[in-house]
């Protein structure tokens, strides 16, 4: 657990960052400080591992004032990720993620068995071990950031902004593999990030602050959409919450899903011409695994791969109602692919059938 208890930071030209601020991140979760510029999110973080001092108040790590500990020996406590990594570019990958426990007295040959651990874990091969940071990709570096802030095995982790120096697409491919390290590791951390769309989609709890260091509402990301404390908030989170909140909304068993008719890629024209269901036909593989949507009118011999229409996305049936609804709307035919687990083809859903479950069933459980 980390907790701030009325704790502000004043500048001596008399700027305030931080106003008596109350909050407490409970163990094992994951905690985002989000807010516009200058509301004191960054400077609330370097508090909690003294990069800056507090003014006034107490911050705690599990009941123990952090004013009491040794700067050095609370920050060893604290695994600490920031934006570009800031990895040791004089390091290969494997030295930089053995920093911290070579510095905790561990021996050479286990710190190095540690980091290699590490790199599995973060989905980076262990033949990158021996390159060096300026060999690697931005999400790639940022990988082994984390790797290096979880290699002492922290009880805390401190994490700003740590994925917004990467393109949407790697942004979004390590927001996922995080969320997954997460559920593994269950530490305590607190993260900030400018984005809400990223503190909706990993936090546990969200706090949303106001310029000047105030907190203006802390809840889990379904309450903050359904239920803004004011203005200020639901301005923050956008005017199209009533829509993102479906994606905290299970959509198992909630709308029956249609049986859809499909062909394989490779299938003769005719076959595809006798299966289509409003000038669409839908695309597998060898493992009914959809491929995309083809118009059977314009396949000349077989279906190809340059037949298929891609913009579709497909959802898990034990996904969200978002997922099934955007599946559904970005599909070309309006009809939206569901899948199992294992992304093998169950059948499809349109638009109207999740609406009218959603009409139906308006206070269906939260997917988290």
């Amino acid at each position: 657990m980390i907790k701030f208890e009325n704790v502000t930071k004043a500048y001596p030209d008399g700027t305030i960052a931080v106003d008596g601020l109350n909050l407490e991140a409970p163990t094992g979760k994951l905690t985002i400080l989000v807010g516009p510029s200058g509301c004191g999110k960054t400077t609330s973080l370097r508090m909690i591992n003294r990069l800056i001092e507090p003014t006034s108040g107490t911050i705690y790590l599990d009941d123990q004032p952090t004013s009491g500990m040794d700067a050095a020996l609370l920050r060893r406590r604290i695994g600490y990720v920031i934006q570009h990594a800031g990895l040791f570019p004089h390091r290969t990958i494997v030295d930089n993620i053995a920093t911290m426990p070579l510095l905790l007295g561990e021996s050479p040959k286990k710190a190095k068995m540690r980091a290699l651990e590490l790199m599995e874990r973060v989905g980076l091969p262990a033949s990158f071990e021996k390159r060096y940071p300026w060999q690697l990709s931005g999400g790639q570096q940022q990988r082994v950031g984390v790797a290096r802030a979880l290699a002492a095995d922290p009880a805390f982790m401190l994490m700003d902004e740590p994925f917004s120096a990467v393109d949407p697409v790697v942004r979004a491919q390590l927001q996922d593999e995080f969320l997954r390290l997460q559920r593994e590791i269950g530490k305590t951390i607190i993260m900030v990030t400018h984005d809400i769309d990223e503190a909706l989609k990993l936090g546990d709890q969200v706090a949303v602050m106001r310029v000047g260091g105030h907190l203006a509402q802390m809840a889990t990301p379904s309450e903050l959409l359904t239920a803004p404390a004011d203005d200020f908030v639901a301005d923050f989170v956008g005017r199209d919450r009533g829509y993102r909140s479906l994606g905290f909304t299970d959509s198992s068993g909630a709308v029956d899903i249609r049986e859809e008719a499909f062909v394989q890629l490779g299938a003769p024209a005719e076959e595809a011409r006798s299966k289509t269901s409003g000038s669409w036909v839908l695309v597998v593989d060898g493992n009914r695994k959809p491929l995309g949507w083809a118009q059977p009118e314009r396949i000349a011999v077989e279906v190809r791969r340059e037949d298929l229409n891609l913009s579709g996305t497909s959802a898990s049936s034990a996904g969200t109602m978002r997922q099934l609804l955007d599946a559904a709307l970005s599909s070309p035919s309006r009809r939206g692919v569901v899948v199992n687990s294992s992304g093998e083809l169950l059948g499809t859903v349109t638009a109207t059938d999740v609406i009218k479950a959603i009409e139906a069933e308006p206070h269906l459980e939260t997917a988290r």
